[in-house]
Parts: structure tokens; sequence; C-alpha cells
């Protein structure tokens, strides 16, 4: 009996909730609240012909992609100035002042808007080896979430034109469907992905004594591997990749170099990524605590690893096979008798 509008709003209001409780973070409960803002809105437009509430159905769906692209910064890049964050109100504001003074290139525009941005979010991560704020252990997880999500907005505004074309062709009662249908499953997309752990990065920690450098270091093949001979010291010495949440800015901060210069020393050295690197180094010490004992689960938590998906999929490309049978073939060497082991 609930409109598919109307249960999208309850799942997305208690994903900002959660995301309140749980995490904080104002911004992705703000994204959250405004996709479930916009379901409720379709609603009771289409489900309940509220008439006096369809000019706001534009205004407020051209928030959704700025904030999107907001949080997809703040979570995986850099912080936002305040200042440039209000930069992008300017798209909701032109909505309205389209929707007051000429309402008939309203569609046009939220359309460009929601393509735009999604179109940004995936020019922003073509390319891009490292994800700054995004931890480490999640590997390229965060990227393609929001690689979905760009999709997602792109989706939206292709799914404006079939609309678009509905009311042309005369055929009104497709545009109610097509408007129910599909952007009830797209702020379902983008509520839920966005509101998954992976797709954004952990709270920063500060380090006052951890500045990175003023200026990048001149990209040489020999700095190159100074800077992984220094960072592979610095690991010995320090096991900061056991960290769940070690990101690579933090990591930057503690060699003092700038974010781009290491990843592209890592990139250019390795052929991996910063996160493929690091969680190497993690894999390698999981598999010492399973060959001395331990269970995977504890081998997983005490080597930096959150969650077992992820966990396993490094496993297995590290080494070839799953933690499970690493674990059958150390119990089995431990358990051959020194006659065997001599034969």
């Amino acid at each position: 009996m609930l409109p598919l509008p109307a249960f999208v709003a309850l799942v997305l209001g208690y994903l900002a909730i959660r995301t309140l409780l749980s995490e904080g973070r104002p911004l992705l409960v703000a994204f959250l609240m405004t996709c479930a803002l916009q379901s409720l809105l379709v609603t009771a437009v289409v489900g309940y012909q509220t008439a006096w509430l369809r000019p706001a159905l534009p205004v407020v769906a051209t928030v959704i992609p700025p904030l999107a692209w907001i949080t997809f910064q703040g979570a995986l890049v850099s912080r936002l100035p305040v200042r440039a964050m209000a930069l992008h109100g300017a798209a909701p504001a032109f909505t309205l002042f389209c929707r007051i003074f000429a309402p008939e290139t309203t569609d046009v525009v939220v359309l460009l808007v929601f393509a735009g941005y999604g179109v940004a979010i995936l020019i922003r991560l073509h390319g891009t080896a490292d994800m700054p704020l995004a931890r480490l252990e999640a590997g390229r997880v965060p990227a393609a979430i929001w690689q979905v999500l760009g999709w997602a907005l792109i989706a939206s505004a292709i799914s404006d034109v079939l609309i678009a074309v509905a009311f042309a062709s005369g055929h009104a009662g497709w545009a109610g469907w097509l408007i129910t249908i599909s952007s009830s499953l797209i702020l379902l997309a983008l509520g839920m992905l966005s509101g998954s752990p992976a797709a954004s990065g952990p709270q920063e920690e500060e380090d006052e004594d951890d500045q990175p450098a003023a200026a990048p270091i001149p990209q040489t093949s020999q700095e190159d591997v100074d800077i992984l001979a220094r960072l592979e010291a610095f690991l010995s010495r320090e096991p900061l990749h056991l960290e769940p949440n070690l990101t690579l800015t933090r990591l930057a901060r503690r060699l003092h170099l700038p974010e781009k210069r290491l990843s592209a020393a890592v990139n250019r050295t390795t052929g991996a990524n910063v996160s493929r690197y690091i969680n190497g180094w993690r894999i390698r010490h999981a598999c010492g605590l399973i060959e001395n004992g331990q269970s995977v689960t504890e081998a997983m938590l005490d080597s930096g690893f959150n969650t077992k998906s992820n966990f396993n999929r490094e496993f297995l490309r590290e080494t070839g096979v799953a933690p499970s049978t690493w674990r059958e073939k150390a119990q089995a060497l431990t358990n051959v008798t020194p006659l065997a082991k001599a034969t």
C-alpha cells in the first residue's frame, strides 16, 4: 500500500539517521536527507496529485548533484572550503530563477545539472590512481562506487529526456510511471551507495607534528626509488599499515611528502597504486599470523582490515589462494612429523 517513492524516502531517511548517529558527516547526512526529501515530493506530486508542490520538484532535484559532488570531494579527494561549497548553490538558485521567469527552460536546466555533475565525477575519477582520503584497506572499491554514482546522475538526465518524449508524444501516463520508477531507483542507488562505508573515507586525524613538504620533489626515477626505500624503512620501523583507517593523506604526512608525489613514486616504482602496495604489506603480515596459529578473522583484524570481503579479495590477489586454504596448508605443515619432514 505504500508508494514506491515513499518507501525509498524511508530507506534514505534511515541511512541519514544511521550515518548521523554513527559517524557524524554532516555533508553526507545532508545529501541523504535531500534525496529523501525529493522522494517525498515525488510521492506527493505523482502519487497523491499534490499539484502545488510540483514547482519544488526541479529546484530540490538540482540540489542533489552539487551535494553529491561536494560529498565525493570531501570523502575521497580533499576538503572543500566553505566558499567553494557555496558556489555550487548556483545550480539550484538558477533552477529556481528559471522556474519563476522561464518555466519552459527548467527541464533542460535540470538535465544539464545532473549530466554535468555526473560527467565531472567520472572525469575526476578517470586516471586517478589513489583517492587521498579513502581508506587504503578498501582498494579501488570507493572509486568504483562513486563511478556508479556518476553514471546514476547521468542516468537521471537520460530519464528526464525520456519523460519529456513521453509528454511530447501524448503519453502522459507513461511519464508518470517513468518519474516514479526512475527517480525512485536512482535516488535509492545514490543514497545506498554513498551511505556505504567504502564510499566515504574516515574522519581524518590531524597530526600536529606531521606536515607535508611545501614543495614537491623533482620527478626522477632515482628519487622514486629513494622515496620507496624511505617508505619501506618507515613501515618496517613503524607499522602504520596495520591501522585500519590509514589513508594516503596521513601516510604522506608521516613521510613529509606531498600526496601526489608519494602516489606517483609508488606507482612508477612498483606498478601498483598506494592502496594495493599497502595492502600487500598487510596480507604478508596476515600470512605470518595465520602460519603462527591465529584464525583467519584474528589475522584479518590484526592486519588492518575492517571487512572480510576486502581482506579475501586482497588475500587472493596477493597469494593466489583464499585465506582458509592458506590456513589449511599452514596446519598441514605444522602437523608433519620430524621423520616425514626429513624424508
